[in-house]
């Protein structure tokens, strides 16, 4: 895995802001709304997006032991150019996604509600959310919620080919959302406007889009030099 794969992959948590206030904006409302009168927000939301980080790094680590556990065929399968080459595509289709040009990446998301509806609810032990720490659990268990946008990354995170490469990747990506959310949850009014704007969101789908043409780049150059039984070490 390169620095590109850390770089790239927090870039678009960040710029993934326009999906998060869809996505997330009623999330956070609800957090919001669920808060002791009268005291200080940040340290709730910060505690909520912590435990939502965590739980992307488990994922991560996760979904990157499993291909660890493909990478052993890779004597018999180019395994790493595919799910690289996969993790590209990936980042394409989200990033036409964010530019509101192509809503493939929705269809992703029907993929973890069996798991979320095993989840979830565990969270309505956690209401009201009277302390930064019932924010945190409900933060780890909210981190499982069906998402095109995460199940986009945890590709990459897979591609890596090993679980710390995987965490790595999720954890980066979470500290790229980090920002949106705290925003969004802070001051939601003030943000709404700007982030939904036909530029901000054609801008940022554009950029994430292009990390998977340069990905896709990458892994066809790498291909071309090494050919099917050359290493590929390209992960993005």
């Amino acid at each position: 895995m390169t620095e590109f794969s850390i770089i790239a992959v927090f870039f678009v948590g960040l710029l993934g802001g326009v999906h998060c206030l869809g996505m997330c904006g009623s999330i956070v409302g609800i957090l919001t709304g669920q808060l002791p009168p009268g005291g200080a927000r940040w340290p709730f939301h910060l505690a909520y997006s912590t435990g939502r980080v965590t739980s992307y790094t488990l994922a991560g680590a996760l979904v990157g032991a499993l291909g660890q556990a493909g990478m052993l065929l890779r004597d018999q399968v180019p395994v790493q150019h595919l799910l690289f080459a996969l993790s590209s595509l990936m980042l394409v289709a989200l990033g036409m996604y964010l530019a509101g040009l192509w809503g493939v990446v929705r269809r992703i998301e029907g993929a973890g509600k069996l798991l979320w509806q095993r989840i979830q609810p565990l969270t309505r032990g956690l209401f009201p959310v009277a302390t930064p720490q019932r924010a945190f659990l409900l933060g780890t268990l909210w981190g499982w919620m069906p998402c095109g946008l995460v199940y986009s990354v945890l590709v990459t995170a897979l591609a890596t080919g090993h679980a710390k490469s995987g965490a790595l990747v999720m954890l980066a990506f979470g500290l790229g959302t980090l920002p949106n959310l705290l925003l969004i949850g802070l001051f939601w009014e003030s943000i709404k406007r700007w982030v939904q704007s036909r530029q901000v969101r054609l801008a940022a789908g554009l950029l994430v889009a292009g990390f998977g043409v340069y990905g896709l780049i990458k892994v066809g150059y790498t291909f071309y030099v090494n050919g099917w039984a050359g290493s590929c070490h390209v992960a993005a």
